[in-house]
């Protein structure tokens, strides 16, 4: 017994001493985790600067063409002749299609037999009316039946020229849809033409805005990543009671005939005199649903050791218009703020960074001691 209870003491005595270490190690695991500050972040930044912008305001449109229509004959008929070619550039007057008119032309031929024998008859009723043979009723039959038989023959041309498709207007063909031979209804589409120089952009501007819209007033266009330049032709006199929007219509010169119908653009339309902005890179913007935000880099105390290091302090901003790379902001900066441009998908409000390659503003800037 003695021996078994003195057994029990002494692995009670390691068991404890193993507790009191291993205590001892969690404790000093946790103090130093609470004391872990994480490596500061490298960033770059930008300083916010103020430049001279004028009003826009930005609107999504669609191209028109100033005139376009898909071309279609109006009478039936076989196709026995094609003289385009798909994406050429026609004239107005142009011959596009030619149905099979040989029924209309036999057609022609006896008409114009019976016209003359028509006019025959009335030049001879012509003199025995002046000599007094005939009756005038005889005379107004004669005449009658000239005229009947000039209309005859004028029909059966129009027919002719009907099944003659022409251009109505100058442009650019778009993808055939006939082939040589073909039985083409009355109304089948045979070729789109699209007037692309000039073009129309069409977009709708919300009802605010309605007093400074007139017509020619500057746009620039963005489409596929180039610009054009145009203005308001036209702002329609009724606004929308569904959307509360009013369209407008701008034409642009087109001359590389890039922009074509149907292509979805941005527009930004120049309203006033240039005001003043605070600027900054596009990369510098956290956008979220939330709200857009940026950081800020400022010195920061730390709430435990009282100690100020290098940090970052997010501040949420309105944004206003873009050119190119660089966004507008309209509230939540001042100037000369040093804010954030790269690595800010990294950052949280309170982080230590270390600022490297700082951009420097606009008419340069001295970078911070701690910068180099």
């Amino acid at each position: 017994m003695k021996r078994m209870i003195l057994m029990l003491l002494i692995v009670g005595a390691l068991l404890g001493a193993l507790g009191v270490v291993k205590a001892r190690q969690i404790k000093g695991g946790m103090a130093a985790q609470a004391s872990f500050q994480p490596p500061p972040e490298a960033v770059t930044t930008a300083t916010a600067r103020q430049e001279q912008w004028p009003s826009t305001v930005k609107a999504l449109g669609t191209v028109t063409p100033v005139q376009g229509v898909t071309v279609s004959a109006d009478l039936p008929g076989v196709i026995e002749k094609i003289y385009f070619e798909s994406g050429r550039t026609v004239r107005q007057g142009d011959i596009l299609v030619q149905l099979d008119t040989r029924q209309e032309t036999a057609q022609l031929t006896s008409a114009e037999s019976a016209r003359d024998l028509s006019r025959l008859n009335f030049d001879r009723m012509k003199e025995l009316k002046e000599s007094g043979v005939i009756a005038a009723a005889d005379y107004d039959r004669a005449t009658a039946q000239l005229q009947q038989d000039d209309a005859k023959v004028g029909e059966i041309r129009a027919t002719i020229a009907r099944k003659t498709l022409r251009a109505p207007f100058s442009g650019v063909l778009g993808i055939r849809q006939i082939n040589l031979g073909q039985y083409l209804a009355a109304g089948a589409p045979i070729v789109s033409l699209q007037t692309l120089q000039p073009i129309y952009v069409d977009f709708s501007v919300p009802q605010q805005q309605v007093a400074n819209l007139r017509p020619g007033t500057a746009v620039e266009l963005t489409a596929e990543g180039r610009s054009s330049q145009g203005k308001i032709s036209a702002v329609d006199s009724v606004v929308d009671t569904a959307t509360r929007n009013i369209q407008v219509r701008a034409t642009f010169a087109n001359a590389d005939g890039r922009l074509h119908p149907g292509m979805y653009v941005e527009a930004r339309i120049v309203l006033g005199a240039s005001q003043p902005v605070l600027v900054l890179p596009a990369s510098a913007i956290s956008y979220a649903p939330y709200g857009d935000s940026v950081f800020v880099v400022e010195d920061v105390k730390d709430p435990k050791s009282q100690k100020t290091y290098l940090g970052v302090r997010q501040q949420f901003v309105k944004l206003g218009g873009s050119r190119g790379d660089q966004v507008a902001v309209l509230s939540g900066l001042k100037p000369g703020e040093e804010i954030v441009t790269s690595g800010v998908f990294k950052l949280r409000n309170g982080a230590a960074v270390q600022v490297n390659n700082k951009i420097q503003p606009a008419g340069g800037a001295t970078p911070r001691p701690e910068d180099s």
